[in-house]
């Protein structure tokens, strides 16, 4: 099973800061207290580690 690189800012909390990044952790927050946030997503660490480790090519 692949891992999920992408996360929609309702499928995060701040319980996902070390995944999320703080920026993505604190849109997912904020979207989760209704707060008017533009809809969007958050490529997590592991794929920005995943990236970079694969010579800058999607693995």
């Amino acid at each position: 099973m692949m891992k999920k690189w992408v996360y929609l800012f309702s499928e995060g909390n701040r319980d996902m800061r070390d995944l999320l990044g703080g920026k993505g952790a604190n849109l997912a927050e904020m979207t989760n207290a209704k707060l008017p946030v533009p809809p969007g997503f958050t490529i997590t660490t592991e794929a920005c580690n995943a990236y970079f480790a694969n010579n800058r090519q999607y693995p």
